[in-house]
């Protein structure tokens, strides 16, 4: 019997990381769980359970119940993305939407520019499609534009992937300035930027910039985003806003590939939407993952080693360790977790080049407080045998 020659990219690509075994000790810091005490699970069954009729249970459409595309196009356009419900369409959550992109861009040997580090399921699904991946570096404000531009100079880029918005896994909030001169380059030299942005309604300080597509003057831009983050992950439900150029292809292929999303589930979020404050949820969201951020890094930061680095981001899931001289991958495999019995994602896994051993992302919405003080201080023991503890410096 023999596979598929694309098989060979999910070989080891680093995606159990994310997922909680079989131990019953682990503190997982991994995975970016969000925090299931904060799931709106009654609301939610209750949508569910008006919404399971018989026009729902039958087939649909694939771009999804017109009802919550027209919400969705509604909350974009208070975000500064222009649109209606015709402009959206609904996937199995966000994870699809990237799959469907790279279905839509990509031949094997293809130009595909992800910063350095990146999301470890963008790497997954890009994989299957053997791309050529340039690396650019991340900057405290977000892509390394000098470093891009030397890329789009030297090379046929398809598509630019991006995480502008509390970056996944850094943390890092792309720069005012840099989203224009990021959408005037893929102008320039005529690329498509794919902006995943599920992390984006959670900010915990600062001010909220403008997404990448309000700046989109040639419909290169392609918006996804979830309600994993926001609402659950279950319910497998996340959105794409594209110009109808790309819009209409990509509709194909989601036809192709499943046909459409839950049309039970789209109608009840519509009817959560509809019934109950999705912004007072987010902002209840804020206020609990912004007091786990700063307990994590007042229980984390004091133990690190010299010269150790914890990024503080104004949002998100993460934070982004970085340890010098230190090979965390050989760490958490050795000895983070058989022993210490914590779990974190190590960086060479979310660069496609293996880059960033010295460094790992923790996740910290997803955790009691409790949690978050036992994982900490075991990280912070294991940590110490290898580099003596010291105050960390910030980012």
């Amino acid at each position: 019997m023999k596979f598929a020659a694309r098989l060979a990219a999910y070989q080891n690509n680093g995606m159990d990381a994310l997922f909680a075994g079989n131990d019953p000790d682990l503190i997982a810091f991994a995975g970016g769980y969000p925090d299931p005490a904060l799931f709106p699970q009654a609301e939610l069954g209750a949508a569910l359970a008006a919404n399971t009729t018989a026009t729902t249970l039958q087939y649909s459409t694939p771009a999804g119940a017109a009802a919550l595309r027209q919400q969705l196009a509604v909350r974009m356009q208070r975000d500064g993305i222009p649109g209606t419900a015709e402009d959206v369409m609904l996937t199995q959550g966000a994870q699809q939407g990237i799959d469907l992109v790279a279905r839509l861009l990509l031949d094997p040997g293809d130009g595909l520019v992800v910063e350095g580090p990146t999301y470890i399921g963008a790497l997954s699904a890009f994989d299957s499609y053997q791309p050529h991946y340039y690396e650019v570096p991340m900057e405290a404000d977000g892509m390394d534009l000098h470093a891009l531009q030397r890329v789009l100079r030297k090379h046929q880029v398809k598509l630019i992937y991006t995480v502008p918005d509390f970056h996944n896994p850094t943390g890092a909030v792309m720069s005012l300035a840099k989203r224009k001169a990021l959408v005037a380059l893929a102008n320039r030299y005529d690329c498509v930027i794919l902006e995943d942005a599920p992390y984006r309604e959670l900010r915990y300080s600062g001010v909220q910039l403008p997404p990448l597509r309000h700046f989109d003057t040639e419909g290169r831009v392609i918006f996804l985003s979830s309600f994993s983050k926001i609402l659950a992950p279950s319910l497998r439900l996340g959105w794409v806003n594209a110009d109808p150029a790309l819009l209409a292809p990509l509709l194909a292929l989601k036809g192709g590939a499943d046909l459409e999303t839950s049309s039970v589930v789209t109608h009840a979020v519509a009817s959560y939407l509809q019934h109950s404050d999705l912004d007072a949820h987010i902002a209840h969201l804020r206020q609990v993952y912004a007091a786990k951020m700063a307990r994590m890094r007042a229980a984390l930061a004091p133990l690190l080693p010299a010269g150790a680095t914890l990024t503080q981001p104004a949002g998100g899931f993460f934070l982004w360790l970085t340890v010098p001289g230190v090979d965390l991958t050989a760490l958490v495999r050795d000895v983070l977790l058989p022993q210490a019995h914590v779990s974190i994602v190590p960086g060479a896994t979310l660069s496609p080049m293996g880059h960033y051993r010295d460094s790992a992302r923790l996740s910290f919405t997803g955790v009691t407080s409790a949690q978050i003080d036992a994982g900490c201080a075991a990280l912070g023991r294991v940590l110490a045998q290898v580099g003596g503890a010291a105050q960390v410096q910030r980012l």
